[in-house]
């Protein structure tokens, strides 16, 4: 994948760079985005009653009108490690605050990887004064940022848009991370998106919550959701411009809801021993929630996903999912089509080329699943990806 550089927003600086938390020193472990003054600030946490110690601090912390800096660390979670853990996370958060002059409270925390291990304080101790030194606004140091919050990624994921309100401009601009561990309601993934957008802490909440649950809720790897799940939003305000009248908040919107899309659909590109990304469509359902329990229960099902795998076009698998999604309808009402060809109409199943289908999986990354049905105007767009041995293999071996 590509590492082009994506700019920061005005009044951001950023930086990542090698502590030791990770054994290998080629990879970066810790990283640091910081507004240059106080920034509304949002975020959006996972839903698993076991989640780590950076959830328990950061969630209690936002929305506020204050913030300053987010800080987090790679190649340990700090989950499920107790009072310790919470006291270490509130340390990472003290320090930072120490070197930028301000309260603790406005410093934000993550952290990912292995789990139920004590974050070496002695690592990141020395680690946190060398990242808020390095710390720029240039390109090259989101894309290090982007860098030191990786785990089992292979390539750093970044997005950007530029808008434009009241005659000025403005960037929303985001990073994240994530491979496996990725299921709905934060479903291991950590983002952090800055925009130099004016926004109020209520509104950088609904906006963000908005676009979660367009992206980063809309995508599965194998269903297991991670005790770290974080998105962060800060707005900072710097463009002196902010959505005021409801077609600027739609615009505005649609830009925050594309950045967050981008940044999720890298991480199915990215997915742990994946073959193919699948993009499921679900359209014609009575509600929003609907269409997407639909799309969830055929992202989820290991038989779509293996299916996918062989390049077997066994459309029944697909359509069972749909049948146990919990979904009042009847046989009658699916229509499926399967990178664009009509496999399965209105309950009846359609004359098809099966070697045919299963050339076109076979020799594309990318498989379309689409889902008509005469219920409703609602639809969702869900990602995922297909389950191979060389998954199995990856998280087989993950700690030994």
């Amino acid at each position: 994948m590509s590492q082009t550089p994506v700019p920061l927003p005005a009044g951001f600086t950023a930086a990542g760079l090698h502590c030791g938390v990770k054994k290998d020193a080629t990879l970066f472990d810790l990283s640091l985005f910081v507004s240059q003054s106080p920034a509304a600030a949002a975020g959006v946490f996972t839903t698993n009653l076991v989640h780590g110690a950076p959830v328990k601090v950061s969630r209690r912390r936002v929305p506020r009108a204050t913030a300053r800096a987010v800080v987090i660390n790679s190649g340990n979670s700090n989950a499920c490690t107790g009072d310790q853990g919470v006291a270490d996370a509130e340390w990472m958060t003290a320090e930072v605050a120490r070197h930028l002059g301000c309260v603790a409270d406005d410093v934000l925390v993550c952290s990912t990887g292995v789990i139920g291990r004590f974050l070496p304080r002695d690592k990141l101790a020395g680690g946190i004064p060398r990242v808020t030194a390095a710390l720029s606004a240039s390109d090259a140091a989101l894309l290090d940022a982007a860098r030191g919050i990786m785990t089992t990624d292979t390539f750093p994921k970044q997005a950007t848009h530029v808008g434009k309100l009241g005659g000025r401009t403005l960037r929303i601009s985001g990073v994240a991370k994530g491979a496996a561990m990725i299921a709905p309601n934060m479903g291991t993934m950590l983002s952090v998106i800055l925009t130099d957008a004016r926004l109020t802490p209520a509104e950088a909440d609904a906006a963000l919550r908005h676009a979660v649950d367009r992206s980063f809720n809309c995508i599965s790897v194998e269903g297991h959701m991670s005790t770290s799940d974080t998105v962060i939003l800060l707005a900072n305000g710097a463009a002196e411009v902010g959505p005021t009248t409801p077609e600027e908040r739609l615009s505005f919107q649609s830009w925050l809801d594309a950045v967050a899309a981008d940044l999720a659909q890298q991480i199915i590109r990215d997915a742990e021993g994946a073959d193919h990304e699948i993009e499921i469509t679900v359209r014609g359902l009575k509600s929003r929630s609907d269409a997407f329990r639909i799309a969830k229960s055929v992202a989820d099902s290991p038989l779509v996903k293996t299916a996918i795998t062989g390049a077997d076009p066994n459309w029944g698998r697909i359509v069972s999912a749909v049948g146990y999604a919990g979904v009042p309808l009847s046989e009658s009402d699916i229509t499926l089509h399967l990178n664009g060809l009509l496999l399965y109409k209105s309950g009846v199943p359609q004359p098809f080329d099966a070697a045919k289908v299963s050339q076109g999986i076979r020799e594309n990354r990318r498989v379309l699943i689409e889902l008509d049905f005469p219920l409703g105007n609602e639809s969702v767009k869900f990602w995922t990806c297909d389950l191979t041995a060389e998954y199995v293999r990856l998280n087989a071996d993950y700690t030994t």
